[in-house]
């Protein structure tokens, strides 16, 4: 199968479920979003949503990232680090690769790198207040 580029808001689903099957599946990773999402269709869509308005720019997504991260390090013992951001971004970039090559893959680990820095800085300041 020839790699393409990600299009629309299908793409957008193969690669989201795809990533949270393996994010799922990860020793470190796994507990944090298995304990804390209870309806993982509901949490694909939303967050197909998500990156569907991030890359596209066409649809409105109507959550607050910040506030769901800051809610599950608080959850969790304030015991979220850069390894596991680290390890969420490694998935995402190997789930991109393995299935889309393109502009728009490449813009979605950008924006994955981007984002992941900025919630865990803020993560950790909330930590702080």
């Amino acid at each position: 199968m020839e790699k393409t580029d990600i299009k629309n808001r299908e793409d957008v689903y193969l690669l989201v479920s795809s990533f949270y099957k393996k994010v799922r599946q990860d020793s470190v990773l796994g507990p944090f979003f298995n304990e804390t999402i209870k309806d993982w269709d509901a949490h694909l869509e939303r967050l197909t949503t998500f990156w569907e308005s991030s890359l596209f720019l066409k649809t409105k997504y109507l959550g607050n990232p910040l506030e769901a991260h800051v809610r599950v390090d608080k959850a969790h013992n304030h015991s979220i680090t850069e390894l596991h951001f680290g390890l969420w971004l490694n998935l995402w970039f190997q789930t991109i690769d393995e299935l889309f090559k393109g502009d728009y893959a490449e813009n979605a680990k950008h924006r994955a790198r981007k984002m992941g820095t900025f919630l865990y800085l803020k993560i950790f300041e909330a930590r702080n207040r």
